[in-house]
């Protein structure tokens, strides 16, 4: 087929196919060969730009910038393991397009929560392993780690610039590492008491306090560097035998906010007279009351004028008894958002 030809049917279909399920099509004309999947790729535009969720990477770029992306969290409480879903209609049925997921593990020191693009598979040593939220021993910070660097420049904490495969050494094109991408604090509550509601405060290393400001820019990963994950886990993975991630030390508490790194806290809730409680407005997508829900908001601290700081960025509440929504926008990204909302999960006595 002539190369203009074929564009222009891989344009016909990328256009056609704008949701899931029907979207799945244009990842199965990127696994065709590596001419479709260059052409797909080209055609393909970032989520900021298309509104749309393709290839993994997806997951890694900033959301939509006038409206929150729907999703929704299922909790398997027997295996401590967390699906993260797309949603496709109101219902939060089995319908919604699977995202990422994380498996928790316990540690006598901290907890690590492995978050992966494979429901089956979440193990760091597994090729779909994409990072990692770790916690300190009391649960109070937490550290959100990529396995690819978020941007330009960002520094790896520990890292080993070959690995044993085979029993053989192989110098990898990119070190495996991780990436510092949010750090999360919850405020200590020397009472103890759980009357009031968390405060949290989150801080994105890669992201620019600016990028929430009208023409902001924030930064947006294009693919995935050395890596071979050209479609969503519905499909067959290519997996390298050279993909084992070494065990990397956790993150250090969080310090005080670099400048010019964004900044998010939870939105204060109001006390409901009638109904005895502090209440946020979700606007419909959260339906049970918890401790667990919050919604983030830039911090006023880093000077943003006007209603940005009343501008929603990041909303997670209960609405099941093992069902959360979870709802972000840009600048952060499903996989920087997902991590935020895990973190509430942990139980912390001394937030508590």
């Amino acid at each position: 087929m002539p190369p203009e030809l074929l564009r222009d049917v891989l344009m016909r279909i990328e256009k056609s196919e704008s949701t899931w399920p029907p979207r799945k099509n244009v990842v199965a004309c990127a696994g065709v060969c590596r001419n479709w999947r260059e052409i797909m790729k080209e055609i393909v535009k970032t989520r900021e730009v298309s509104g749309k969720l393709t290839f993994p990477i997806s997951l890694k770029q900033p959301g939509p910038r006038d409206s929150l992306l729907q999703c929704y969290i299922k909790r398997n409480r027997s295996n401590q393991t967390y699906y993260l879903y797309l949603s496709l209609d109101q219902a939060l049925n089995e319908d919604g397009k699977f995202l990422l997921a994380a498996r928790k593990l316990r540690r006598p020191t901290c907890t690590d929560y492995v978050i992966s693009l494979n429901p089956d598979d979440m193990s760091k040593g597994s090729s779909t392993y994409i990072g990692k939220l770790r916690s300190n021993f009391l649960g109070t910070k937490f550290t959100a780690f990529d396995a690819q660097p978020p941007s330009a420049g960002s520094r790896v904490m520990k890292s080993r610039s070959t690995r044993l495969v085979n029993f053989k050494q192989v110098s990898p094109k990119v070190p495996a590492g991780n990436y510092p991408a949010v750090h999360i604090s919850y405020e200590l509550n020397v009472l103890g008491s759980s009357r009031g509601p968390r405060r949290m405060q989150c801080v994105l290393d890669a992201i620019p306090a600016s990028s929430i400001e009208p023409g902001g820019v924030a930064p947006t990963q294009t693919e995935f560097v050395s890596s071979t994950l050209d479609t969503f886990p519905s499909f067959s993975f290519f997996r390298s035998k050279s993909t084992r991630v070494e065990n990397l030390e956790s993150g250090r508490p969080m310090s005080a906010p670099k400048d010019g790194m964004l900044v998010l806290k939870n939105k204060s809730p109001r006390w409901h007279e009638q109904l005895q409680c502090w209440c946020l407005n979700f606007h419909g997508r959260v339906t049970v009351a918890s401790v667990k829900n919050f919604q983030l908001v830039a911090s006023p601290e880093q000077g943003v004028a006007g209603t940005e700081h009343e501008n929603v960025i990041l909303q997670f509440g209960k609405v099941g008894k093992d069902v959360f929504t979870m709802d972000y926008q840009y600048p952060i990204s499903a996989f920087q958002s997902f991590a935020i909302c895990l973190s509430s999960f942990d139980t912390r006595i001394a937030c508590e």
